[in-house]
């Protein structure tokens, strides 16, 4: 693979790295360091990537796997960032807009590391159920189930959260 190729295939997908690092790490600089990391291993190996078949879900996958190792290593824990821009032209409805997108990201963040990852995946990312497969290591079935099981969850915090708001209401 000659540099043009690896531009066009391996650095063009920085952004789709950044962020799945960024959902796993929970930390920006160490997203960006993950990247970076994962971009220089690649480099060297990058004659073996043109026998790969698939190469984003490869190196989602292997970004996945360097972040879980970082994790392991270092066991930090740093907040997502709230970096939200609303059209929304009332200023009451962007409030209770940023509110609601930032008590479902802790929902989120609150979810197991798998069911996290890939809702992150599916819902944030696009990603269809046969990458995330891939990515995770995962049967198509199972990533299926554990994202289930995860819109299932927040659901739950959700309806909880509404109930809990109705009775402060009508208690108030």
């Amino acid at each position: 693979m000659d540099p043009k190729q690896f531009n066009t295939q391996i650095l063009s997908l920085s952004d789709r790295l950044f962020r799945l690092a960024k959902s796993i790490l929970r930390n920006t600089e160490a997203a960006q360091d993950a990247v970076q990391d994962l971009n220089m291993k690649l480099w060297e190996k990058r004659s073996a990537l043109e026998e790969v078949e698939n190469v984003p879900a490869f190196m989602l996958r292997s970004m996945r796997n360097l972040c879980l190792d970082n994790i392991r290593q270092k066991r930090e824990e740093d907040e997502l960032p709230v970096e939200l821009e609303f059209t929304e032209p009332n200023p009451h409805q962007q409030v209770e807009q940023k509110d609601l997108v930032i008590r479902i990201r802790g929902m989120i963040d609150d979810l197991p590391e798998l069911q996290r990852t890939i809702i992150r995946m599916r819902d944030v990312e696009g990603m269809e159920l046969s990458e995330i497969a891939y990515v995770t290591s995962l049967t198509e079935n199972a990533v299926s189930v554990n994202l289930s099981r995860a819109r299932q969850k927040i659901r739950q915090k959700i309806i909880y959260e509404q109930k809990r708001v109705e009775e402060i209401v009508w208690k108030g």
